[in-house]
């Protein structure tokens, strides 16, 4: 489960990087708890509808409409990746 958890963090790093188009930030440079918005990686709200759409079509899960709780997925890779494991 963990290696499955690691490459599905790993993904979800290059996902950030390629749909964000983040043109100084490496997928190794994203640590798996660092927090994504904000203090983290300074990423804003425009950034998580982008990312929260393409996280949606890459695997097919549904975010909630409660923000609280979409906070919460976004918060770090580990975050997502968890709740991506959990809903597919």
């Amino acid at each position: 489960m963990t290696e499955e958890i690691n490459k599905l963090e790993d993904e979800l790093k290059n996902l950030i990087v390629e749909t964000l188009r983040l043109e100084d930030v490496q997928p190794a440079d994203i640590q798996s708890e660092e927090p994504l918005f904000f203090d983290g990686l300074g990423l804003d709200s425009l950034d998580a509808l982008e990312l929260g759409v393409a996280v949606s079509r890459k695997y097919g899960i549904r975010l909630t409409n409660d923000p609280d709780e979409n906070r919460q997925v976004f918060a770090s890779v580990r975050a997502m990746a968890d709740f991506i494991n959990k809903n597919r």
